[in-house]
């Protein structure tokens, strides 16, 4: 009987921000799973197995901005796609009228394209769904994500560990409370800035958000590790801009 190749490299691009690796990886423990999994540099970035936190982010944003807007097709913005969970989270809402999904890495935006990721022929077959290839902290600190639209009606956010750890310095000028403000001028009055994090919450990020928003709030989600068999924590933070 042949061996079931524990990892199998999917793709492998050179990036400004380091060696970019697909990879599918089966585990044996788990009757043979299969899961997909994101490194960048020394930095592991997403496993198709926990997806628990990253949806969350989408079904909190997303209801948040519904109770503000409860009978209008919503303008959402997802920074970072990653494996695309966040996204696919955003369009289960019949609210959503379109999403744009900001990415900086062209080859990520690729393997959703070419369908080489489970959820990429999902996305790419929901007509609401675009991709924008693109540095997110920049467009959000100077022009925005789109020509056709100023301000969205919520922007949910997954590329960075957490407000203090960065995949690049260059990101920081966001989290910082001039920056939060400069950013809020793309989200339309009432609408949501929904944020994930590796961190528990900070509270020097959240006086920043409070400073900019009118109110926000930090959600503990709890996940399983099966692998490790432990459970483990991040935070979604959710704040709501004054109309």
């Amino acid at each position: 009987m042949p061996q079931i190749p524990r990892f199998e490299e999917i793709d492998y691009q050179q990036t400004p921000l380091g060696d970019l690796i697909l990879r599918k990886r089966t585990v044996l423990s788990l009757e043979n799973k299969e899961i997909y999994e994101i490194i960048l540099g020394n930095s592991f970035l997403m496993s198709s197995l926990f997806t628990v936190v990253e949806q969350e982010l989408s079904y909190l944003g997303v209801a948040a901005v519904e109770k503000a807007f409860p009978d209008e097709k919503l303008d959402i913005v997802v920074g970072g796609l990653g494996l695309g969970y966040t996204a696919r989270a955003a369009l289960e809402h019949d609210s959503v009228g379109s999403l744009r999904i900001v990415d900086y890495l062209k080859p990520v935006i690729e393997w959703h394209e070419k369908e080489l990721v489970p959820l990429g022929k999902g996305l790419n077959d929901d007509p609401r769904c675009s991709y924008v290839l693109g540095d997110f902290f920049q467009l959000s600190l100077n022009e925005g994500y789109s020509s056709e639209i100023e301000q969205f009606h919520a922007v949910l956010l997954d590329i960075d560990h957490s407000p203090a750890h960065l995949l690049t310095q260059d990101n920081a000028e966001f989290y910082s409370t001039e920056g939060l403000r400069k950013f809020a001028e793309k989200i339309t009055p009432g609408g949501v800035f929904g944020l994930w994090s590796d961190d528990p919450p900070e509270e020097s990020f959240m006086a920043s958000l409070n400073e900019v928003f009118e109110s926000c709030s930090s959600h503990i989600v709890p996940f399983h590790n099966p692998i490790q068999d432990e459970d483990f924590e991040s935070t979604v933070y959710v704040a709501t801009k004054a109309r």
